[in-house]
């Protein structure tokens, strides 16, 4: 009888009050996929002018920057951090033996890229055989609508998803033939989950070509992508379609490290 008093009267106590750090943790965890000041105190439970003075606090840190119409984004600094975390992350390492095999097997530069919120960043890379190297780095971001591991992220997600991201990003040309209309990409998208690859044609820089294909984890959802990447040159579009295979092949041996119980095969 006592313990149950006890008990009942534990659960009429109010809950404690989160610390500072708490509550700023919350705000960061729920800028992944909230972007307004609103939408962050709704879903941390916070007060709007909490929100906004922690917000404030982490862009002179530079760990949010200010986004477009009163929007709030994940900054440099806190991307940089996960950058020089990738080489030690559960992902990274999960990812390691098949992107060192694909390297190894096809020549090419390969990219792992996970989601980060509306968009992608690089966590692991390995240098292709050519003389020429790329300029992405670990660590760095890029959009999903314009380049290889982005589109086969966003081919991967449900529908509705898909167009909230290109609704929020809209679709800025990055070259003359970045896809810059909601329609064509949404066609292209589809042309994507069939074949179960992407393919960036000069789309995000101008004379390189990237072939990609989605990592799911083991909720099925996708977290990120694997691709290869080259010179016009010497990737044409020819031996983008006889490489990816094997960059299906890298992905799904990602996923099954991630845990994931099903892949989509890929198109005949």
């Amino acid at each position: 009888m006592t313990r149950a008093i006890a008990t009942r009267t534990q659960a009429m106590l109010p809950a404690p009050t989160p610390t500072a750090i708490a509550k700023a943790v919350a705000v960061l965890e729920a800028l992944a996929s909230h972007r307004r000041v609103s939408q962050l105190a709704r879903a941390t439970n916070l007060p709007v002018s909490t929100v906004h003075r922690i917000l404030q606090e982490f862009v002179a840190l530079g760990w949010v920057r200010d986004g477009d119409e009163h929007e709030y984004l994940l900054g440099p600094a806190v991307l940089r951090l996960a950058g020089r975390a990738g080489d030690d992350s559960d992902l990274a390492r999960a990812a390691r033996p098949a992107l060192h095999a694909l390297c190894e097997q096809s020549g090419y530069t390969v990219h792992f890229g996970v989601r980060q919120g509306d968009e992608a960043v690089y966590v692991d890379k390995l240098d292709g055989r050519g003389a020429y190297g790329m300029r992405s780095r670990v660590g760095a971001t890029f959009p999903l609508h314009s380049t290889a591991i982005g589109k086969a992220i966003l081919a991967a997600l449900p529908d509705r998803e898909m167009r909230a991201i290109i609704s929020r990003t809209g679709l800025p040309p990055r070259t003359p033939r970045t896809i810059a209309t909601i329609p064509s990409l949404v066609a292209h998208l589809s042309t994507i989950r069939v074949r179960r690859w992407s393919f960036d044609d000069e789309e995000n820089v101008a004379r390189i070509r990237c072939v990609a294909a989605v990592v799911v984890d083991h909720r099925n959802v996708p977290v990120g992508a694997v691709s290869v990447s080259g010179l016009v040159f010497d990737m044409e579009r020819d031996q983008a379609c006889r490489v990816a295979p094997h960059v299906v092949r890298a992905a799904h041996e990602v996923s099954a490290a991630l845990g994931a119980q099903q892949y989509p095969r890929t198109a005949a």
